[in-house]
């Protein structure tokens, strides 16, 4: 392969990886924008079965019509022919054929509308539990998408953030370490402070002739001589 083929492959396929991060980057944006297309065409498929429901009605209704239509007409054929009015009786006879035979159309328009209707509420069903799950879906990719951009932004920050969390724990630990010697500093201005007023006591007592203290050496003197 030649420079400028090998160049020109490298550019496609920068080009393709740039398409792809665009689309990339849209895609909650793709996908709910596709969920509201789903919707507008439930909206119009349930208008759809509305209409072929209203449709079934009016045909069962003139299916019901009818039947009456031929039971009337037929009684009307008994009663012409009872009464010796044959040509009468013919004319209800063909009417009442005539009758069934629209109401043979009609009953099977409500055959086909009643298969439409069960067809298109299957399809309605499945359309909309595939809507819900893909709903469902889009939420869970949505809050993955908040979190990993929270993960991001700890992640970018991390090496900063760990910088300053040293300095500041080596700071605290200078600031422990000072007030660790101020302590002791305290405590032995308190212990001092003690061992000069029980010194003060002791000179005290002497003084007063309240407790005697170590003799002088010409007393120690005598004492040994006397031994």
């Amino acid at each position: 392969m030649s420079n400028w083929k090998k160049l020109f492959t490298a550019l496609r396929g920068g080009v393709n990886e740039a398409t792809e991060t665009v689309v990339d980057s849209q895609a909650i944006r793709i996908l709910d924008q596709e969920i509201r297309d789903a919707k507008i065409g439930l909206r119009k498929s349930e208008q759809a079965m509305t209409s072929v429901v209203a449709k079934r009605k009016i045909a069962q209704q003139k299916a019901a019509d009818l039947a009456t239509s031929i039971e009337e007409y037929e009684r009307y054929a008994k009663e012409a022919n009872a009464s010796g009015n044959q040509s009468l009786a013919l004319d209800c006879a063909r009417r009442v054929s005539d009758i069934r035979d629209q109401r043979e159309q009609e009953e099977a328009q409500v055959t086909f509308f009643i298969d439409s209707e069960q067809k298109l509420k299957q399809h309605l069903y499945k359309a909309k539990e595939n809507l819900r799950s893909l709903e469902q879906q889009v939420d869970v990719v949505k809050a993955t998408a908040s979190v990993q951009k929270a993960q991001e932004a700890v992640s970018s920050h991390r090496l900063g953030s760990n910088n300053r969390m040293k300095t500041a724990t080596e700071s605290l630990v200078r600031l422990q370490e000072k007030q660790k010697q101020r302590q002791a500093e305290i405590e032995a201005a308190y212990e001092l402070g003690a061992e000069e007023n029980d010194h003060d006591l002791e000179i005290k007592l002497r003084e007063a002739g309240i407790k005697k203290g170590g003799g002088s050496a010409e007393d120690e003197l005598a004492r040994i001589l006397k031994g």
